[in-house]
């Protein structure tokens, strides 16, 4: 029995030994007939579903593109297709792929695996290989097998096919804006997705082109400009990339014209530092070639001829106050985010609803990021969803462990804003760092108030706004036209830089300036009178009077700012029922008024009615609440404003009547 001489087929039935022996002398049949440049092999090809098997080139195609497979994977297939409708067993497979080596069946079932996520098996209803319990695989998919060259093989064009970087994580809250970005190239050819860094403009970008790959017959190709220091080399990046030959003379007028009729999708990506070239070599190879498209990822648009722009939200965050269970809150894409690095960090990792208010304070507080949430959550094992809130007042110190292999502008908080950073003019950081003394939204005539000693017009200021609202560093704020806000990581860094420039106190102090002129010359003669229009405008700034407050009462500041601003703002705190920090600005303004601050007397007078109601409404102590209301009834009789009496007669009635003396 000579056939039992291979020790690797000790122990197999006769049956399994001569599938064993045909299927070495087929593989060895097949790769002798390979060799022949006129063999009918050489042109045969198998077709099934959208993909083409070429096995005389190696080959597996997907619409017209190269699908990777390792060497065995790709013998197995080819054994699996040639054999198609039949079950071949697990011995016969193992012997045609590895026809000199001895493996066990877990080597073939990690190939076949391999096999099935290639060809999406079981996905959309498709079905290739069915798995035959005690025997083998077979081929289920119906095979139509061509000859002669009719049989599509790979153009030697050079740069066909796609180099896309694989997605290793899995994309998340972005469906729909990646459905917008294919129809927008689809139907416009040139596109930038424009974004802050950390926002996630290269994943979207890649996520969208690799489901648009099967519209472009020379492929899909991404060509990343981070690492890229002279602009020049733009077109240069790209040649190499797609593979164009370098000719002579200037590498843009080669690329052109190697992409006259070629149909491909070209990302180009992180364009922020080199935005000139990038926009002229865009212009050039969408002039020159009609079927190319380009989706570029910028931190700025490159306002190049044809292109459309698409700003890239942050990740949606529930609102605050909202009072969600985990599985509510999960529900929200930052949220989910959040929960599935941190479950990648620590293992067992859960969120419970007691952790749920820390975590949505934690993705709010990043403005939605991706980026940024993901730093954040890469800390959980060390600080815990509540530490880990706690701890973001210094988040540039604290968001420091990305992955390793990522560029270094993006592997901490503080790099990928110091990116943006150092490409901005001086005249630009210096706005950026003054315009951070803002906590809340800012319009022009507050910019230019803080931005400027009075050498700059409002006009200037503005064209700077603009122009580090298309650097992605300055954000419209909601939907009021001429209002704007920094993100809170982006402030946190330009105030770092704002004290480093030892301009803060300066910029605080306009800061504080501006809204002691706006909101006071709204107070009129009438104590506690204010117009429902003035009520929403300032109530619209209250984050920004309570920052100017705070400086102005500072050991830096100035009080006599603060007091005239406190006096002023009172019937605002009153009318959005905030009586609690009425009462303790109020008395914090009494506390520290003087003489010397020359405080108009209307402001005065309203400075202690203000207090008398929320000491009333508060309950606060009886001989402080009695002083205060019998004072500011005297200021209202000495101007005879009997409405201002009315009140604090009522304050004090209240008051007694509480108490029981109702004598």
């Amino acid at each position: 029995m000579q056939v039992f001489a291979d020790t690797g087929l000790r122990g197999k039935t006769l049956g399994q030994v001569i599938a064993v022996r045909f299927a070495k002398s087929f593989r060895r049949l097949y790769e002798a007939k390979a060799l022949k440049d006129d063999s009918p092999v050489d042109e045969e090809s198998f077709v099934f579903g959208a993909f083409r098997l070429i096995p005389a080139q190696r080959m597996l195609l997907e619409d017209g593109r190269p699908v990777h497979l390792g060497s065995r994977a790709l013998d197995v297939l080819v054994a699996l297709v040639q054999g198609a409708g039949e079950t071949l067993h697990k011995d016969q497979l193992i012997a045609f792929a590895w026809p000199d080596t001895v493996v066990d069946e877990g080597a073939l079932r990690v190939h076949v695996a391999a096999l099935r996520r290639a060809l999406g098996d079981a996905r959309g209803g498709n079905r290739f290989i069915a798995n035959i319990p005690g025997r083998g695989y077979s081929f289920v998919a119906p095979v139509r097998r061509e000859q002669g060259q009719e049989a599509a093989k790979l153009p030697n064009t050079p740069g066909l096919g796609e180099n896309l970087p694989a997605q290793l994580s899995r994309v998340i809250g972005r469906a729909e804006v990646i459905a917008t970005v294919m129809s927008r190239v689809s139907q416009h050819r040139f596109l930038t997705i424009v974004g802050p860094g950390g926002i996630g403009k290269t994943t979207v970008a890649v996520a969208a082109a690799k489901a648009l790959s099967g519209s472009y017959a020379d492929g899909v190709w991404f060509v990343g400009l981070g690492s890229l220091q002279d602009p020049a080399l733009v077109p240069s990046a790209v040649g190499a990339v797609l593979g164009s030959p370098p000719g002579v003379g200037d590498p843009l007028s080669s690329l052109v014209a190697w992409l006259r009729g070629k149909c491909a999708l070209i990302i180009i990506d992180n364009c922020e530092h080199v935005v000139g070239a990038a926009a002229a070599t865009s212009e050039a190879m969408l002039k020159a070639a009609p079927r190319v498209a380009i989706l570029a990822t910028s931190r700025e648009p490159l306002r190049a001829e044809g292109e459309w722009l698409l700003r890239l939200p942050s990740l949606e965050v529930p609102p605050e106050r909202s009072g969600l269970t985990a599985s509510e809150a999960l529900g929200f894409p930052a949220v989910e985010l959040f929960s599935e690095r941190a479950v990648a960090t620590l293992d067992g990792f859960d969120l419970p609803d007691a952790d749920i208010p820390f975590a949505l304070e934690i993705c709010r507080r990043l403005d939605g990021v991706p980026l940024a949430i993901e730093l954040a959550a890469a800390q959980v094992d060390v600080f815990g969803v509540r530490g880990l809130a706690a701890h973001l007042d210094d988040r540039l110190a604290v968001l420091t462990r990305g992955r390793r292999t990522a560029m270094p502008r993006q592997q901490t908080l503080r790099a990928t804003i110091d990116w943006s950073y150092e490409l901005l003019t001086e005249p630009e950081r210096r706005l950026l760092c003054r315009l951070a003394i803002f906590p809340a939204g800012f319009g022009l005539e507050a910019a230019a108030a803080v931005s400027s000693r009075g050498d700059d017009a409002p006009a200037v200021v503005g064209e700077g706004i603009a122009s580090l609202v298309a650097k992605s560093l300055v954000t419209r704020d909601g939907s009021t036209p001429g209002r704007w806000r920094l993100l809170e990581t982006i402030r946190a860094y330009a105030l770092e830089k704002l004290f480093e420039s030892g301009e803060t106190n300066e910029t605080a102090r306009r800061h504080a300036e501006f809204f002691r002129k706006l909101v006071v010359p709204a107070t009129t003669s009438e104590i506690l009178r204010i117009s429902v229009g003035d009520v929403a405008r300032f109530g619209g700034e209250i984050a920004n009077v309570r920052a100017a407050l705070d400086w102005s009462f500072s050991p830096t500041g100035d009080a006599a700012i603060g007091v005239a601003l406190t006096a002023a703002f009172a019937p605002v705190w009153l009318h959005l029922s905030l009586v609690v920090e009425c009462r303790q600005r109020t008395e914090h303004a009494l506390d520290t008024f003087s003489p010397d601050f020359n405080l108009a007397a209307p402001l005065e007078r309203r400075l202690h009615i203000a207090l008398g109601i929320a000491l009333t409404l508060t309950m606060g102590p009886v001989e402080r609440t009695r002083t205060i209301l019998a004072k500011a009834r005297r200021l209202a009789e000495s101007v005879n404003d009997v409405e201002a009496e009315l009140h604090m007669l009522w304050a004090q009635w209240s008051m007694e009547n509480i108490l029981g003396e109702y004598r």
